[in-house]
């Protein structure tokens, strides 16, 4: 079975200000979008809606929704929602002083029927996924903010990943910035294992960045915000122009075919 994780008509608002106008957006199983935009464009609010952590505004609109492989999200409940999509927030917090495979276990939380050797089995691969094989007696409070970041993101794979045998329909991870404490090399490994793993698995992967040459690299779909609203969404190449560029973040750049990968843009700021 297909499904999607879908915006329609969306807007949120923080109080008295609006964040996000009219969103209309599909993420599909086995994709990965992108989502970029300056600060403040509504990127993080965007990813807690989907997440159910901010609720839409009421919308006159008909069949404005978000809407989980096709019922609306607002209609499931919080167990419901954790086993179809995962989230990594962009500061996960953490104080107690837990082992490396006691934080990614957490992952298995909304699926009770799992033995707990189902859970170490599936810790230990979504760790290597993670590229932090070997970690898992380490305590989680000792090790670095960027091998905590990897951490959380093995965590949210194992819970994406759980009794996925038996369950039909797509599943999703909402990422906000999950390379942000990660070196290039940690950068790289990290979204090619959200490719690799929104191909083999048929989960949508919804993935803030700032980096624009980042996403025009491992993105199959870039979505563009600026003042709340999508300004471009499609192929890198079709977003990632000079003139959008120059509207989202007032900058100029020049786009050049990449060197090793004609067919995606590379960004160069003047």
């Amino acid at each position: 079975m297909g499904g999607a994780f879908e915006a329609r008509g969306l807007g949120v608002s923080r109080g008295a200000r609006s964040v996000l106008r009219d969103i209309n957006l599909a993420l599909a199983e086995g994709e990965v979008l992108c989502l970029l935009g300056a600060n403040g464009a509504g990127k993080s609010s965007f990813l807690s809606a989907l997440a159910g952590e901010l609720s839409p505004q009421p919308s006159r609109r008909a069949g404005a929704a978000i809407r989980l492989n096709g019922r609306a999200l607002a209609e499931l409940d919080a167990a419901a929602q954790a086993r179809a999509r995962a989230v990594l927030p962009q500061r996960p917090g953490l104080g107690f002083d837990l082992t490396v495979e006691e934080v990614v276990g957490m992952g298995a939380y909304p699926f009770a029927e799992l033995a707990s050797r189902e859970v170490d089995a599936l810790a230990r691969r979504a760790l290597g996924l993670a590229g932090m094989a070997g970690y898992a007696q380490r305590r989680y409070l000792e090790l670095s903010g960027g091998e905590q970041q990897r951490v959380q993101f093995a965590r949210v794979l194992l819970q994406a990943l759980a009794a996925r045998d038996a369950d039909p329909q797509a599943r999703y991870i909402l990422l906000d910035e999950p390379t942000s404490s990660l070196d290039p090399l940690h950068q790289q490994e990290l979204l090619r294992a959200v490719g690799d793993v929104a191909r083999a698995e048929r989960i949508g992967a919804l993935v803030i960045l700032h980096d624009l040459n980042l996403a025009a690299a491992w993105a199959d779909r870039i979505v563009l915000l600026a003042g709340g609203a999508v300004l471009a969404c499609g192929a890198p190449a079709e977003v990632l122009t000079a003139e959008h560029i120059r509207r989202a973040y007032g900058v100029e750049a020049e786009i050049l075919p990449h060197p090793r990968r004609p067919q995606r843009p590379l960004v160069v700021f003047a």
